[in-house]
């Protein structure tokens, strides 16, 4: 039809489609969720400096071993949430293109570490340490989710045609994230 976009083509001036995920990156529920994120790994970082160490040199040997094991998992996860939030900020503010963005963004790969069906002992924890681990998840999840957006509206904008192999693939790469 006249008038009509095939998937794939952006007209600036009259194209009805929405880039949720860039519209929802410049917008106050991004900020809120940066917030969280950030106030995630305070007390993330308190609790492991305090409270936490405390409570972990009281923990058995085997509970003591799972506690290392999922604070480092959790450390590591909040370092590759937070570095995303800042780069995502960071191209908000002008201090870094889409395409800088991008760059760092494949320096910093989101992989899901460890979830808790995979420690043994993960119900001997502390439930301070556990909530913070439950925590980390949750706000990985919703990252994960904004993350896969930006990037299928990137290909789209740059029209990088999609294998058929690719779907296929990104099925078996969620799976396994998800274990």
């Amino acid at each position: 039809m006249i008038g009509e976009k095939s998937r794939g083509q952006s007209d600036s001036a009259g194209s009805n489609t929405i880039a949720f995920g860039q519209k929802y990156i410049q917008s106050e529920q991004f900020k809120s969720l940066f917030r969280e994120g950030m106030a995630l790994v305070e007390d993330t970082a308190a609790y492991l400096d305090g409270q936490g160490r405390d409570e972990s040199r009281e923990l058995s040997g085997h509970v003591s071993l799972a506690y290392a094991t999922e604070s480092m998992r959790l450390t590591t996860r909040l370092m590759q949430l937070a570095s995303w939030l800042l780069v995502r900020r960071a191209v908000n503010e002008g201090e870094m293109s889409a395409e800088e963005a991008f760059q760092e963004k494949n320096r910093v790969k989101l992989r899901a570490i460890g979830r808790t069906g995979h420690t043994k002992h993960f119900d001997e924890l502390p439930e301070e340490l556990k909530q913070l681990v439950h925590s980390s998840f949750r706000l990985y999840d919703r990252i994960i989710m904004l993350d896969k957006l930006i990037q299928a509206e990137r290909r789209e904008t740059i029209h990088v045609p999609m294998s058929p192999v690719n779907g296929p693939m990104e099925q078996l790469r969620s799976a396994f994230e998800a274990q």
